[in-house]
């Protein structure tokens, strides 16, 4: 439904009451859309995830209201249920509602499952895509995910499951070793992970990566292989959010890893 509209130089934008289902991308805030930083800081109110990172939380102005409804393993703020019975009621009362997600709305995000809840409401919606953290997180890190000769595709997969449910992975998917694996969400499971590809025909040998918080100032890349990952994860107290990255291509990090946190840091401190 139109309310109204307002004037911005040659531009004219409409105000609806509607729901944007917005992706925030993967941490580093310059990684986010210009579509998204208009809708963040016009908006009456933004629902934000776990992962919409600090830095861009502060772009949005003081006199939008927030709601965290973050979720972590076994540690649900809302429910999925509840996410998505608050964002109909929020509609129904406010113009302009952002629900904020970390990384793409439409990949590992659920934001199929709100975009269903709010059209079987007859509540508008619209969906604004972001950079998601498989592209970020391999690019900062300095993997490309297919390259000629070592990869001609790539699969994301995930390695959680909702409500607890068994996870249940596709061996004869994973068998290809032509295929690059982006796996989100996968250390709770990391051991049948492993097996599972072990048991689809992956190599031992097969290269690995750990990207612990992607593109952000406390990335941390550890580069190893299908055999020895479990233990890299231990002996580094690896934490959530991690990307797990599987296939030849991570062998091109060590002459390409360009992203160095540190580095930036110090530009930081001294500018």
């Amino acid at each position: 439904m139109r309310c109204g509209s307002r004037e911005f130089g040659r531009h004219r934008l409409e105000i609806q009451e509607k729901i944007y289902l917005v992706g925030a991308g993967p941490g580093d805030p310059e990684l986010l859309t210009v579509k998204a930083q208009r809708l963040i800081q016009t908006a009456d109110i933004v629902v934000y995830d776990r992962l919409v990172s600090p830095e861009i939380l502060a772009l949005i102005p003081d006199t939008v209201s927030r709601v965290y409804v973050g979720k972590a393993t076994n540690r649900h703020t809302l429910s999925q249920d509840e996410i998505n019975a608050l964002l109909v009621d929020l509609a129904r009362k406010r113009q302009r509602v952002v629900r904020l997600k970390g990384g793409d709305p439409f990949i590992f995000g659920r934001g199929g499952e709100e975009a269903l809840a709010l059209a079987r409401n007859d509540i508008p919606f619209e969906v604004v895509p972001g950079i998601t953290a498989a592209q970020a997180c391999a690019a900062y890190a300095g993997i490309p995910l297919t390259h000629r000769g070592l990869s001609r595709g790539v699969q994301f997969l995930t390695g959680h499951c909702k409500d607890n449910e068994t996870l249940v992975l596709d061996r004869a998917a994973l068998s290809d070793a032509g295929q690059t694996l982006v796996i989100y969400m996968g250390l709770a499971h990391l051991p049948q992970i492993i097996s599972d590809l072990v048991a689809a025909g992956r190599s031992g040998a097969t290269p690995a990566a750990v990207i612990e918080r992607g593109t952000t100032l406390r990335q941390r890349n550890i580069i190893t292989t299908l055999d020895e990952l479990q233990q890299a994860v231990q002996e580094h107290a690896v934490a959530s959010p991690a990307m797990l990255i599987i296939g030849p291509v991570v062998t091109l990090a060590g002459e390409l890893d360009w992203f160095m946190p540190w580095a930036q840091e110090m530009e930081l401190k001294y500018a």
